[in-house]
């Protein structure tokens, strides 16, 4: 047992592992330099695709403005133009003047006389009048009118004018109770004229039925039984 002790007592438990410092300083900094080129290099390529985002939007803008209005913006003189903000329109639309005609369409014809609903601001053609409203209240319409897609901030004194004339349209006169009670008396005059018709079309009714009752029967026949005809005695 001594001997066992002795040699337990003789192994080195002190061993520990050792790292190079300098080796895994240097791997670090090696690794900090490669993330930086790569966040550098990813940063530049987002750069890039906002750019050419960027002039790919323009040229789009720019071909819808020039097949629009027929002039480029880049090529427009002069500074740019403040449009008016959105107003409701002062007319009805017509929609149905032409519904139930019949038309000869030819390719030769204007655009003003081929089928479809014309508008006279954008010179173009609309097949159906869904789709008229929602050009006539687009932004391309509204543009070659001179007007933005924004609407006028109201003021405090035009609301309440507004609800001044609400209230005008609502009550256009003041309202008594003779003119109620005229009114009720109106109405009890039509329903009695309404009740002295339906009895009267009945009347009418149980006549013509007595009458055909009558005509069915044989003056012979009746002669020969006693009675002159089948007719109630009520009158």
């Amino acid at each position: 047992m001594a001997q066992s002790s002795n040699n337990a007592g003789g192994v080195d438990n002190t061993f520990r592992r050792k790292f190079n410092r300098e080796e895994y300083l240097e791997r670090a900094r090696e690794r900090e330099e490669q993330e930086d080129e790569e966040g550098r290099f990813k940063s530049k390529c987002k750069l890039i695709n906002l750019i050419l985002f960027f002039f790919i939007f323009v040229y789009v803008y720019e071909l819808e403005e020039l097949k629009f209005t027929g002039v480029s913006l880049c090529a427009a003189k002069g500074p740019p133009v403040q449009r008016k903000p959105l107003k409701h329109r002062d007319f009805e639309v017509d929609l149905e003047s032409r519904l139930g005609k019949t038309q000869v369409v030819t390719p030769i014809a204007p655009l003003s006389q081929q089928a479809g609903y014309y508008c006279g601001v954008c010179k173009c053609v609309v097949k159906d009048s869904a789709n008229y409203l929602d050009h006539i209240n687009g932004k391309k319409h509204q543009r070659a009118l001179g007007m933005s897609m924004r609407v006028e901030r109201a003021s405090l004194q035009q609301v309440q004018d507004r609800f001044e004339n609400l209230k005008k349209r609502k009550v256009p006169g003041t309202f008594t109770e003779q003119d109620l009670d005229e009114r009720i008396l109106k109405q009890q005059q039509e329903e009695e004229e309404r009740k002295r018709q339906r009895r009267e079309r009945k009347k009418e009714k149980k006549k013509e039925k007595v009458v055909e009752e009558e005509t069915e029967v044989d003056p012979d026949v009746a002669s020969m039984m006693g009675f002159g005809g089948f007719g109630t005695s009520k009158k």
